[in-house]
C-alpha cells in the first residue's frame, strides 16, 4: 500500500470524524472535527450557507453524515482480503441495535483524542496519533507507535 486517506466512524466515539492518513509505513489517525450530525442545527446550516451547499452531502437518517470513506492507493493489493479486514470492524446488526448510549462502552484500541478545532497548539496536536506500522504491522497495536 503506498497511500491511504479519508474519515472513519468510530462507533465509540460517535460525535467526532476520524481522519486516516497513511503515507508508506507511517500511519496518522485522529480527530477531523465533529461530524455535522453532531452539530447544533442552527450552527450545521449556518455551516452550509457559508459554504454553499443547500444540504448535507451523503447525509441517511438516523445517522446524518457519519459514514466510512476510505480511499487505499497501491499495486498488487489484496481487494478481498482488505475488505475482509474492514468488514470485521464493522458493528454487527445486533451492535448496532443497541444504539449510541450502548457503544461508548465497546472495546477502542485507539488512543485517546479530542478535536481541539482551531487553536494552535504548534508543532504538537494532541488530537493526532501518529503509528508507524513496521513494528507489528498493526496500526492499531500501541507498540507499533
Amino acid at each position: 500500500m503506498l497511500r491511504a486517506k479519508g474519515f472513519f466512524w468510530l462507533a465509540t466515539r460517535n460525535d467526532l470524524a476520524g481522519e486516516w492518513s497513511q503515507a508508506g509505513r507511517v500511519l496518522t489517525v485522529g480527530a477531523a472535527g465533529p461530524w455535522l450530525a453532531a452539530v447544533d442545527r442552527r450552527e450545521r446550516e449556518a455551516y452550509l450557507q457559508e459554504v454553499g451547499l443547500a444540504a448535507v452531502p451523503d447525509w441517511e437518517a438516523p445517522y446524518g453524515d457519519r459514514r466510512q470513506e476510505l480511499v487505499f492507493i497501491g499495486s498488487d493489493m489484496d481487494r478481498a482480503e482488505l475488505t475482509n479486514r474492514l468488514d470485521a470492524c464493522l458493528l454487527t446488526d445486533a451492535e448496532l441495535r443497541v444504539g449510541p448510549s450502548s457503544w461508548v462502552a465497546f472495546e477502542d484500541p485507539f488512543p485517546s483524542w479530542e478535536f481541539i478545532g482551531d487553536e494552535d497548539h504548534g508543532d504538537h496536536d494532541p488530537s493526532v496519533a501518529a503509528f508507524d506500522v513496521r513494528a507489528t504491522g498493526d496500526p492499531t497495536d500501541p507498540r507499533a507507535a
